[in-house]
Order: structure tokens, then C-alpha cells, then sequence
């Protein structure tokens, strides 16, 4: 076989198509690198059985805050120790049904029951001293009043005797000095009872004030001694109001105080609900607001009464009374939710809350625009309730978004909804 000389002409041409080619396949390969690149990512698909999807309306849209609390009777009491003593009894336990003069438990103090007799014996002094003191009173005055009669009698006696002087001496039977001796004796007489006739009536007058220090001292002595008496019989510690036993703070043969609770006492039959609303929300309740307790076992309507003036852990309590019949389950201590009506609002674009935006502020949201795909949208949150929000802008009634949380799609400005 025979090589073919190749001119150098040739060669130069064969290189230059080369670099050609070479060149033209770079540019080629630059253009689809840079067209790739301006190619937006792809749009996530998303299942629509896996996201929630509201519809924006227009229309009157109820305000409404929400707390969790529990049932608590309206009427509690507390039953203190009156006196320090030892715990003896315990004879009833929470839970059991009680009447006023129903003994829950038994205390012991024997000194409480020295100072009885103490007490006791100090009355009785007291009464035996006053009832001395008033018959020496009395015998006083049966004796002033003895005197005004002796006095009258011999005033009586010596007018008399006068009155027939004085016939004898105009008679001139009787001397002018025996007829003047009788009349002075009268006189005599009759001042020496106007005397005792005042000392009597003094006397009769001032008996009462001479009895009060003793009296006085008799009432001391009694209240000393009935208030023993009572702290006697409190030691049986009674539940003073009829209800259910809810608890006993104390064990067998504990020392409490004077003052110390013992046990306390509610009336299941009036009960009210205690709920906690975020500090956040309780701007705009207001006492009289119309609420609903949700019993787990039915819907009991109310009012607000109470609210709590200081904040716990980021809530408030409130208290709600309760204006419908409860269910027979309801008991105190019963887990409840509670739904206080703020306001009502007239025509105005709501849809239903999202998973997350605060009232009066900006979220993103996606609105699905009818082609199977859904865009992020900016929209403006206004008033907001338990399960509505205001919208202010950026959506219009009729609008369908995904209510959902889509922060897993964040970095993305629209989603294909499939299914």
C-alpha cells in the first residue's frame, strides 16, 4: 500500500475546521449551561387530601376568645380549728355527702376543758355576788321604806293630835305652850318625812347603778364561759353548710392551731367555671359578656363575672356563671373549655383562621388559582376570633388558600396541588 503525500495546505485547513468545531460545540455547550440556569425549580407537589383549604367570604363574622379551666363550686368553705387541740377522729373523707350538723372530726384539748370548769365556777361566783348585792339593796330599801312609814305613821298621829288641841285650846283647855309643842312635833314630823320619802325614792332610783358593776361583771363571766362552752363543742368539728366533703388537711393525731383549716366544704349544685384566656386576648372581654361552657358532655350557657386582675404564666383567669342546667356528669374540679362572644361584626371578608398569623398582621398565604397550582399571596390579617380572621387585603371573597402550615414550602412562591 502507498502513503499519499498530504500538502501542507491541506493540514492547515484540516486544523482549522477542527478549532471550528471545537469552538462551536463550546458555545453550544455555554447557551444550554446558562439556559438551564435561568430554568425556575420545579413547583413541590402537594396532596390536597393532606392540607386544609378554605374559602375567603363576605358576611357577618362573630368574635370569639377561648380558655380551659374546670368547674369550681361558687360556695366554698373553709372550717378552721377555734382552739389549738390534738386530732383524735377522723370519721368522715372527701367525697362524702354532709349537712350542717354533720361531725366530720373529733379534737382533744384537755386544758380547753379545765378552763371550762375555770369559767364556769368564775360565773357562778359572779352570779352569787350580784344576787348578794341585790338583797342587800333590797333589804336596804325595805328598811328606808319601814322608816317613811314609822315617820308617817307618827306625822299621821301628831296631826291628829293637833287637830284636837286646837279645839281644846280655843276652848281654853289646853295651854298656848302645849298646843304650840304639838304643833311644832307636827311640823317636825311631816319634814322628817318629806326627808325619808326622798332618801327612799334615791335609794330606789340608784339601786340599778348600783347593780351594774356587778351585773357586768356577771355578762363577762357568762360570755368567758359560753365561749369555753362553745370551743368545747367545737372540738367536734361540724361542717356548718350542706354539701360534699372535698378535703381533710389533717391526720390522726396531728396539733394544729387555733385558726388552722381543718377541712372544706362546697355546694355541688351551684357550680361556675374558672378558665385561663391568654393575656394577650383580654383586651376586649368585658364583665356580662354572653360565654358557653363546653362540659365535654354538652353546652352550658353564661355570663362573665369576674376577671382576675393579675396575670399567671401568660394567662388570666375568668370567671363565668353558669345560666343553663348542667349535665349530671358535672362535677367540681371538671375539665371544661369556655367561649367568650366579644363582639359582632357586619359585613366584613373573613375566612376561616389560618395556622398561624397573629390579629392585624401581614402573612403569606397560597391561593390557588384554578389550575391545579397555588401562588403565595401577601394577604392582611384584621380582628380575630377562634376560628375566623378578618381579612383586610389581599384576598376577595371567594378565593380558595391553603389554610395549613406550609413552612416546609417556604422557599417556594407557588405549589401544584394534586389529588
Amino acid at each position: 500500500m502507498v502513503d499519499i503525500a498530504r500538502s501542507p495546505e491541506f493540514k492547515r485547513k484540516k486544523k482549522i475546521r477542527q478549532i471550528l468545531y471545537g469552538t462551536a460545540a463550546l458555545v453550544v455547550i455555554i447557551l444550554i449551561s446558562v439556559g438551564v440556569s435561568r430554568l425556575k425549580p420545579a413547583a413541590p407537589s402537594v396532596e390536597r387530601s393532606t392540607i386544609w383549604i378554605g374559602t375567603v367570604k363576605r358576611g357577618p363574622m362573630i368574635r370569639q376568645v377561648r380558655g380551659s379551666g374546670t368547674l369550681v363550686p361558687e360556695e366554698i368553705r373553709w372550717i378552721p380549728a377555734t382552739t389549738s387541740g390534738r386530732i383524735e377522729t377522723i370519721l368522715l373523707r372527701p367525697g362524702a355527702q354532709v349537712k350542717p350538723d354533720t361531725v366530720i372530726l373529733e379534737m382533744s384539748n384537755p386544758d380547753l376543758q379545765q378552763q371550762v370548769r375555770e369559767a364556769q365556777l368564775a360565773y357562778q361566783s359572779a352570779q352569787a355576788a350580784f344576787v348578794n348585792r341585790k338583797a342587800e339593796l333590797q333589804s336596804a330599801l325595805l328598811n328606808q321604806q319601814s322608816d317613811v312609814a314609822s315617820i308617817k305613821a307618827a306625822a299621821t298621829k301628831a296631826a291628829l293630835t293637833l287637830e284636837a288641841q286646837d279645839k281644846l285650846y280655843k276652848d281654853g283647855l289646853v295651854s298656848e305652850i302645849q298646843f304650840k309643842q304639838s304643833k311644832s312635833d307636827k311640823e317636825e314630823l311631816e319634814n322628817r318625812l318629806k326627808i325619808a320619802e326622798n332618801r327612799l325614792i334615791i335609794s330606789t332610783e340608784g339601786t340599778q347603778s348600783q347593780l351594774a358593776p356587778q351585773e357586768a361583771d356577771v355578762d363577762q363571766k357568762r360570755a368567758a364561759y359560753e365561749l369555753r362552752i362553745r370551743q368545747l363543742d367545737d372540738l367536734k368539728v361540724k361542717a356548718g353548710m350542706s354539701g360534699v366533703l372535698q378535703e381533710v388537711p389533717v391526720e390522726r393525731g396531728a396539733q394544729v392551731q387555733a385558726g388552722a383549716p381543718l377541712a372544706r366544704v362546697a355546694d355541688p349544685t351551684t357550680l361556675k367555671a374558672e378558665v385561663r384566656i391568654a393575656e394577650t386576648q383580654m383586651k376586649d372581654i368585658r364583665i356580662g359578656q354572653y360565654a358557653e361552657v363546653d362540659t365535654r358532655n354538652g353546652t352550658v350557657k353564661g355570663k362573665v363575672a369576674r376577671l382576675d386582675p393579675k396575670s399567671t404564666g401568660g394567662t388570666v383567669g375568668v370567671d363565668i356563671t353558669l345560666e343553663g342546667e348542667l349535665p349530671s356528669s358535672a362535677r367540681p374540679d371538671l375539665s371544661v373549655d369556655g367561649t367568650i362572644q366579644l363582639e359582632k361584626l357586619d359585613n366584613v371578608v373573613f375566612v376561616e383562621r389560618p395556622a398561624f398569623g397573629q390579629e392585624n398582621s401581614t402573612v403569606g398565604l397560597f391561593k390557588l388559582t384554578g389550575d391545579g397550582e397555588a401562588i403565595r399571596t401577601n394577604v392582611k390579617l384584621g380582628r380575630t376570633s377562634v376560628s375566623q380572621v378578618e381579612i383586610l387585603e389581599g384576598l376577595q371573597p371567594g378565593d380558595q388558600v391553603v389554610l395549613s402550615d406550609m413552612s416546609a414550602q417556604d422557599s417556594f412562591d407557588r405549589i401544584r396541588i394534586s389529588g
